[in-house]
C-alpha cells in the first residue's frame, strides 16, 4: 500500500518530469511504437517505454477531444498491475515535442499504430 501511495503522489506531483523521462526515452530509441488503443467507447493513441528493472510502465496517452494523459503502471505486492492515470496541464504538454504529438494525431483518427523512428520525434 506504501507503494502505491508512493506512485499515485509521484504521477500526481511529478507528472512534467514523467513526461520528460518519457520523450527523453522515446526519441533516443531507434524505432517507436505509436499504438492506437481502445477500451468501452475511449479511444487513444500511446507511446510508451518501460523500466524492466522497476517493472514499470510509462506512457503518454492522446485521447480524444484532445486530452493528454500521463500513464503510468506497475505491479503491486499480489503481482496485479495497478495503472494511474493523470490529466496533463498545458505546461506538460509543451514538453511533448511537436513531431511526437503530430504522430500521435495521426494514429488517433487514423485508428492505426505507427512505427516511426525514435530521432524524428524529438523536433
Amino acid at each position: 500500500m506504501a507503494k502505491q501511495k508512493k506512485y499515485e503522489e509521484l504521477v500526481r506531483d511529478q507528472s512534467g518530469t514523467l513526461v520528460e523521462q518519457i520523450v527523453t526515452a522515446v526519441v533516443k530509441q531507434k524505432s517507436v511504437d505509436v499504438s492506437f488503443e481502445e477500451e468501452d467507447d475511449q479511444q487513444w493513441a500511446i507511446v510508451k517505454v518501460y523500466k524492466e528493472a522497476e517493472d514499470q510502465e510509462m506512457g503518454i496517452r492522446l485521447q480524444t477531444g484532445d486530452k493528454w494523459i500521463l500513464q503510468f503502471g506497475y505491479y503491486d505486492e499480489d503481482d496485479e498491475f495497478i495503472e494511474l492515470l493523470q490529466p496533463l496541464a498545458p505546461a506538460d504538454i509543451d514538453k511533448i515535442p511537436q513531431a511526437l504529438q503530430k504522430v500521435m494525431r495521426k494514429v488517433l483518427t487514423g485508428e492505426e499504430g505507427l512505427r516511426v523512428p525514435g530521432g524524428l520525434l524529438g523536433k
